[in-house]
């Protein structure tokens, strides 16, 4: 009865939940500030603008060019159509800007100013734009760019991403439990398993939002899918794998899964609770991007593990043993893993302990080099993966035909009082060519201001700063300096404090939950140091093909940080799996006995489950956007080094090596039945 009843009530929770997981996408916010740390400068301007005159600003740049020259016509053209869109837009028509000619006489170009209602519009406003210039003399290349069309460009990019995202995952999760399992039913359960959770997770993200109004961005949108079927598959290959074994000594598939719960329950719950920790460790981080990753990443985890174990346990009793077939286990064969090569493997790296963990850490130290001048300074520009909108591809013509024009304006702000002396204080800053002031309110006087330098260059990055020293010095807290430049640099800053403050927490909070897990110390710093190690020898090589095979600009200051958090929770997992089983083995075995029979038994199903997290990793890769596309590569590398190698043979070399001093300061340390010898 009970099976059933855990039935009913999951079919009644997916029914109540469906229309809140419908409704995540309209709480979904990609606004330039939704990706900024909350106390920057560049994020409190964007929030004061909207209260100024006509509301935020947003600047669409028009720019024509026929790569051979300019013909008679062009211009009457670009007047015909710049006099269309300033209908479109109610524009004043007596105050159109100047349209500007390149040096070269290839290209015209203008700028185009928004009132709020535009920008609020912005994938309007530039689809609108694009269709009005359509009708131009031929071979006249019309681009429209600029804050506002970068904007849009993005904003269509993650319209697909939850749809496209969450088919590839299914497929590849789907393909993956077929070869795993090479039945016609099996696959079936815990893909159905997992598409509940999915949507559980959904539901439950979407009424957090409404309880606690946090951001929810479409890359943490995204990640959840990954997370929830990734974690969810993982739970259920090792669950799967104990009632399997257990099949073999009890007759009743529901006394079988009891048991099988009793043994891998505690191993899939200090997962989960190790992922969920590192992930809340996030809300410590003062982007906001990241910050919000932590509590939906969470509700990913929460939901995989309770539909994994309440409804996927009960839908295999439900089943039977027929749900295996072919490959039925039956009741008193005996569960042969001695001649299995994860016990041939155990026994070679029992005979080289010293070499089974020496050589893979030389080499995983000698990949970790690739991280030397990490560039994680992804320009604005390079933020595509594949294909190249028309935004960028004019930003990148007018850069071109433009090189005295090529600064990006900056946005100061400054109390009305104090007005005067920051335009003096901008005026005297080295490296800024010209500034007016434009908006004003009773709170802030707006001022555009020209950088000499090309946006995100070293130079201008070098004005900004000194920029925001002299303001500091004129006008203290009551002058703030923003724009897309200083939005770039504060969210790079950011990233790196918030590297020095969340890593650390996060292996703090891993190595807690290790010690209480393993009741030792020696263990869970063995573990945690040789998943550190993974992952900077996974970020390591990802940078070089980042650099050299994928040609990115650089490595988006966020993935660092998300890599970490993931290879470091989620590596921790496979070692938490493989280590319980090491301690349950050792008791009645003796360390080294224990870990080639924990070996043996496990070997298999967590590779599985580590080769599934990372070809749903893997699938972010196939997004358009160079950051899924590096937190998706980096991710998939690492969990595969860890699989493969580290967790297979470095952590199994080590724990012989040590023998029962690895469970230091527990009891179990204090076992004499094994030896520990220094075989190479």
């Amino acid at each position: 009865m009970l099976p059933w009843l855990v039935l009913a009530v999951w079919i009644g929770l997916v029914v109540g939940g469906y229309s809140l997981a419908g409704k995540l996408d309209s709480v979904t916010r990609d606004g330039q500030a939704d990706y900024l740390p909350a106390s920057a400068q560049s994020t409190k301007v964007i929030q004061a603008e909207a209260d100024l005159p006509g509301g935020e600003n947003g600047l669409l740049m028009v720019a024509y060019e026929r790569p051979g020259g300019l013909e008679p016509g062009d211009r009457e053209a670009v007047e015909r159509g710049q006099s269309e869109l300033a209908e479109r837009f109610g524009i004043d028509k007596g105050a159109l800007p100047e349209i500007v000619a390149s040096d070269d006489g290839a290209a015209l170009m203008y700028a185009l100013p928004l009132d709020r209602e535009a920008v609020a519009e912005e994938a309007d406003a530039t689809g609108d734009a694009r269709a009005l210039l359509d009708d131009r003399p031929s071979g006249l290349d019309a681009y429209v760019t600029g804050p506002t069309a970068l904007g849009a460009d993005m904003d269509e990019v993650f319209d697909a991403v939850d749809a496209t995202l969450m088919l590839a995952t299914a497929i590849v999760v789907a393909v993956l439990l077929i070869l795993t399992y090479r039945s016609p039913l099996l696959w079936l359960v815990p893909l159905t398993a997992v598409g509940v959770a999915a949507i559980t997770s959904m539901g439950v993200v979407y009424a957090l939002t409404q309880m606690f109004d946090f951001t929810i961005t479409s890359m943490s949108s995204a990640l959840l899918i990954v997370l929830v079927f990734g974690a969810g598959t993982d739970y259920a290959l090792l669950l799967v794998s104990r009632y399997r074994e257990e099949l073999h000594h009890h007759e009743r598939p529901v006394d079988a899964m009891l048991a099988a719960l009793r043994g891998a329950g505690p191993a899939i719950l200090a997962s989960a609770a190790t992922v969920v920790a590192g992930l809340l460790c996030l809300l410590a981080a003062d982007l906001n991007s990241i910050s919000s990753l932590g509590p939906v990443g969470a509700a990913g985890i929460v939901a995989s593990l309770l539909v994994m174990l309440t409804l996927f346990p009960a839908l295999l009793v439900l089943l039977g043993r027929r749900v295996f077939w072919p490959f039925v286990p039956r009741l008193g064969d005996e569960v042969r893993a001695s001649g299995s090569r994860w016990a041939r493997l155990g026994e070679l790296v029992a005979r080289r302990r010293v070499v089974s963990w020496a050589v893979p850490l030389v080499i995983l130290g000698g990949l970790a080099l690739g991280t030397v001048g990490v560039n994680t300074a992804l320009p604005q520009l390079d933020q595509f993966a594949r294909s190249t909108p028309d935004s960028v591809v004019g930003a990148k013509m007018i850069e071109k035909r433009y090189p005295d024009d090529s600064g990006q304006p900056l946005t100061v702000l400054s109390r009305p009082d104090q007005s005067r002396k920051v335009l003096a204080a901008v005026e005297g800053t080295q490296g800024v060519a010209r500034a007016e002031i434009g908006r004003t309110s009773d709170d802030w006087v707006e001022m555009s201001v020209l950088p000499v330098d090309a946006p995100e260059s070293a130079a201008e990055t070098a004005t900004i700063k000194k920029l925001r020293d002299n303001l500091r010095e004129v006008a203290g807290q009551d002058a703030l300096v923003g724009g897309p430049s200083a939005e770039k640099l504060d969210e790079a800053e950011t990233n790196k404090t918030d590297r020095n403050l969340v890593m650390p927490l996060i292996l703090l909070v891993v190595l807690a939950i290790l010690g209480l897990l393993l009741r030792a110390i020696v263990a869970p710093l063995v573990l945690v140091a040789t998943v550190v190690v993974s992952y900077l020898g996974a970020l390591g090589l990802c940078n070089l093909v980042f650099d050299h095979v994928l040609g990115f600009a650089g490595m988006e200051s966020s993935v660092p940080l998300i890599g970490f958090l993931f290879l470091v929770a989620l590596g921790v997992d496979y070692n938490i799996f493989l280590m319980t089983r090491v301690r349950e083995e050792a008791v009645r075995h003796g360390t080294v006995e224990g870990t080639k029979l924990a070996l043996s038994v496990t070997g298999g199903v967590i590779t599985s489950a580590g080769v599934v997290l990372a070809a749903t990793f893997a699938v972010l890769a196939s997004l358009p956007l160079v950051m899924l596309v590096e937190i998706g590569i980096l991710v998939a590398v690492g969990v595969l080094i860890d699989t493969l190698l580290v967790r297979s043979i470095v952590v199994p070399a080590l724990t012989m090596s040590l023998g029962s001093r690895i469970w230091w300061p527990s009891n179990l340390s204090r076992t004499s039945e094994d030896s520990v010898d220094d075989r190479v």
